[in-house]
């Protein structure tokens, strides 16, 4: 399966997600630390309480029956005793053992204390301690076990839901206009961008400048864009400039599997913003919660639903004066609900779009601060070599470059470092243990050396810079082309040169082996994506002549995949775009193998030398060329 670097068509495209920084850990309370302890200190009292008094009364007093009391006294082996009020009697034999016993209340013992004195044994009378204090004492190990069970279901509550009453209570995240450290400087590139919303920190700052020229504030600003673009961040930046409390949530937030609670939340939390006003609410993935109503098969009381009828609602109802602004960020705003997008509410929809090679260049410098480069890394060859790259790719590219570095015993971030790391995000891992057969070197050599010199021969082609047969991921090879300049439009000579070096792989496969194999699958995938665009979106086909298809709404996500049941033409269209497709393939694989055909000298040398230094660079492709050419014009001028 062959890769190259990826291409976009923009309708108009662009990414940069310096990601967040990270935030400093919020400080647990005082109290946090000793509440911990409650649970086991309570049992200990607990524990404490019932052993104490058999530890100091020391062994337990024998309990006899009124027949072996009366015996006992008899037979003159009881020394003392002590009886109360209530018939209770504890004593001591002669021999020192404790006893004690039940004087039965119903019958006639008036003969019990004649007895007792004939057989002078010593009488104690005392009285039943039966007062308040003694009650409690009884009562205190009930009583705090009860409250520790009271306790632990009340920590339990909070862990869960902030307990019984907080289920409807906002979980937004509050940062207090001392906290935000974020501003406009820590968020590289989109100056456009950041020039729209800073309107936004312009009305909390000085709202009276807007007021005087008779211009309402906007209520909110939707931002959407492809994932790893900065979204986020731009929102904690506006933040940070106007040093306003900002109230961060997640759309998923809301929802529970409680009807009612997730409004009940966005009630909260727009009351929260108004005791803070002026402050900032954010919205993340307002998509969770903003969809198209009508859609599911519940029925009215849906609790999707009835949370987005409550934003709505909050969002019409608060005072412009107030100074509260709605900010929210989604990478789907096809899906959002027309209501919430209409002047009123999010008043403004700004697109992040993918960096430009500028803004790259802008982004890498930003996460490569605090790294050690060598002199002779230049970023801006990076950015070039990173079309398509979000912000946070190019964090994770820098950061792979960083391990790479220590991978390798060093401190110091190299070119190379940065080159192996671009792969390893394109590609993945490199299999040093994924050995080829020597025929399946030959092959991918034969492969990418088909891929290398359609790209150089076309004229409208990126040029080639790198080559290699090495395994990587779930390639075997990789011919990488890099733009000479950031494209926005495509032509369609440039497309129709794009198919024939997609298919170059395939078409050296079947000059030299008269074959095609199963390397070619990830090249023909992406060239029948390509050619379908070409005749359903881009009305470049003459047989269904300038019409498109294509969804109106970009695709942040990627292309979805089409639904039948929704498609806006027949199947007599749908027939059409296939022949179409299978005519603009078929002639790219055709123009290919005939100039493969034509440099058939130079193809074989090519896939000699990648199977001799297994990785080259584009200035070999161009040497293997010019040396063609010379041998050629040297036998012209031979047989001449």
């Amino acid at each position: 399966m062959i890769t190259r670097i990826r291409l976009r068509f923009r309708h108009a495209t662009g990414k940069a997600k310096s990601g967040p920084p990270n935030e400093p850990t919020p400080t647990p309370p005082p109290s946090a630390g000793w509440r911990r302890w409650l649970l086991p200190i309570g049992m200990a009292l607990i524990v404490l309480w019932l052993l104490v008094p058999l530890v100091f009364t020391g062994p337990a007093a024998a309990s006899y029956s009124y027949t072996d009391f009366v015996t006992k006294v008899s037979t003159g082996q009881v020394k003392a005793v002590t009886i109360d009020d209530q018939g209770a009697v504890s004593g001591s034999l002669n021999n020192g053992t404790k006893f004690t016993t039940q004087i039965p209340t119903a019958l006639d013992v008036g003969q019990l204390e004649p007895r007792l004195r004939a057989e002078h044994v010593q009488i104690t009378a005392t009285r039943a301690d039966n007062s308040l204090s003694s009650i409690l004492a009884g009562f205190l190990p009930l009583a705090l076990f009860i409250g520790l069970i009271m306790w632990m279901g009340r920590q339990a509550q909070q862990s869960l839901a902030g307990g019984l009453g907080g289920f409807g209570r906002s979980r937004a995240k509050i940062i207090e206009a001392q906290r935000p450290t974020t501003r406009f400087g820590d968020v590289a590139g989109y100056d456009g961008v950041k020039q729209e919303i800073g309107e936004v920190v312009d009305f909390l700052r000085a709202p009276d400048r807007y007021a005087a020229a008779g211009a309402k504030p906007p209520r909110g600003v939707i931002m959407v864009g492809p994932p790893g673009t900065g979204k986020t961040l731009l929102a904690r930046a506006v933040a940070g400039e106007a040093s306003v409390p900002f109230l961060s949530v997640t759309g998923s937030g809301f929802v529970e599997m409680f009807v009612g609670v997730g409004a009940s939340r966005v009630r909260d939390l727009f009351d929260e913003a108004r005791r803070r006003a002026p402050s900032i609410i954010f919205i993340d993935e307002i998509d969770a919660i903003g969809g198209r109503r009508g859609r599911t098969t519940i029925g009215g009381n849906d609790e999707r639903e009835q949370t987005l009828n409550q934003l709505l609602a909050e969002m019409d109802g608060f005072d412009q004066s107030s100074g509260i602004v709605v900010m929210a960020a989604t990478n789907r705003p096809e899906t959002l609900d027309p209501a919430l997008l209409r002047p009123g509410r999010f008043d403004r929809q700004v697109t992040v779009p993918l960096p430009n090679q500028a803004e790259r260049a802008a982004i890498l410098a930003v996460h490569a601060s605090g790294k050690h480069l060598a002199p002779d890394t230049d970023l801006s060859v990076i950015a070039r070599a990173t079309p398509g790259f979000s912000g946070a790719d190019l964090a994770n590219l820098v950061n792979e470059a960083a391990i790479n570095a220590v991978r390798a015993g060093r401190t110091t971030i190299d070119a190379q470092d940065l080159d192996s790391a671009r792969d390893r995000v394109l590609l993945g891992r490199r299999e040093t243990s994924n050995a080829l057969l020597p025929q399946e070197r030959r092959a991918v050599a034969v492969h990418e050396s088909g891929h290398a010199l359609l790209a150089a021969l076309c004229e409208n082609a990126d040029p080639v810079a790198k080559v290699t047969i090495l395994p990587a991921g779930l390639t075997l090879g990789v011919t990488e082309q890099l733009p000479e300049a950031e494209r926005h439009l495509y032509s369609e000579s440039y497309l129709a040169d794009l198919l024939a070096v997609r298919l170059g792989g395939r078409a050296a496969e079947l000059v030299v082996f008269g074959e095609g194999s199963t390397g070619a699958a990830n090249d023909l995938a992406a060239a029948t994506q390509i050619a379908t665009r070409m005749v359903r979106d881009f009305g470049l086909s003459p047989a269904l002549g300038p019409v498109g298809y294509s969804c109106a709404a970009p695709q942040y996500l990627g292309e979805d995949v089409e639904d039948l049941r929704h498609r806006s033409y027949s199947e007599r269209t749908q027939q059409i775009i296939d022949e179409e497709v299978t005519r603009l393939l078929s002639g790219a694989e055709k123009r290919a193998v005939d100039l493969l055909r034509a440099h058939r000298g130079a193809l074989d040398r090519l896939a000699v030398i990648l199977v001799e230094r297994e990785t080259v660079d584009g200035d070999v492709v161009g040497d293997v060329l010019r040396e063609e050419q010379r041998a050629v014009a040297s036998l012209k001028a031979g047989a001449g």
